[in-house]
This record gives C-alpha cells, structure tokens and sequence, in this order.
C-alpha cells in the first residue's frame, strides 16, 4: 500500500482584477465551501459543488404571510382597542355605535381569514403535485 502525501506544497499564484475577484467571491458565498481555496480548487479540478439554492415560491410564499400578518395585526389592535372602548362605556347610544363598528371589523377580519385559508391550499396543492 503506498501512502500518498495529501500535504499540499505547490504553490499556484493567480492575480484577478477587483472585478473578477468579486465575482469569484460572489460565487463562492453561493456553495457550500467553507473556505475560497477549497472552492477555486474544485473549481479548477472540476470536481462536484453543493450549490445553495433557494426555493423561489416558498420565498413567495413567505413575502404573501407577511403581508397577511402585518395586515391581521392591524385588524387585532383595531378589535382591541374596541373592546377596551367598550369596557369604559357608559351610554347606550355609544355602545349602539360601537356594535355597528364592530360589524365592519368583523367581516374585514373574515375577510382576510379566508384568503389566508385559500392562499394556504393553493400552495399546498402545488407542493403535493
């Protein structure tokens, strides 16, 4: 059995332009190299890269959620501070107000409950294709 020396000692010198380097490190931050000299002698021996990839519709997917939380987080602190309004009521009249107002709420936070169902099952339905 012969032992093969796995100490590198040949040194190679490659001069880039800040362009190109920066290109080269752009691509290097998108594997899973840990260290750029790993990654250009892969490169240079075309040997096999683990390339990070990104899921583009679970990223949509994640941009829709926000938006449908930022959303619903208003509608709760509008909720809340009508049911904080109604604990400090004293007149009728006001509490028939505030009903009617409360109608309006209600049905907007349906609302967007719904879409969020509706857009939950299409993504779903994607994934289980």
């Amino acid at each position: 059995m012969a032992n093969k020396s796995t100490n590198r000692s040949r040194l190679v010198t490659l001069r880039l332009t800040p362009m190109e380097y920066q290109q080269l490190s752009d691509r290097f931050k998108g594997t899973t190299c840990r260290k750029l000299s790993d990654y250009m002698r892969k490169v240079l021996l075309e040997q096999k890269l683990t390339m990070y990839t990104r899921n583009q519709s679970l990223d949509n997917f994640m941009t829709e959620m926000i938006l449908l939380r930022s959303e619903l987080n208003a509608i709760g602190n509008n909720f809340n501070q009508a049911v904080h309004r109604l604990h400090t009521l004293d007149k009728i009249p006001e509490f028939v107000i505030w009903i009617k107002a409360n109608e309006l709420q209600k049905k907007e936070l349906l609302t967007k409950v719904e879409q969020i169902k509706l857009r939950i099952e299409k993504i779903s339905d994607k994934w289980l294709q």
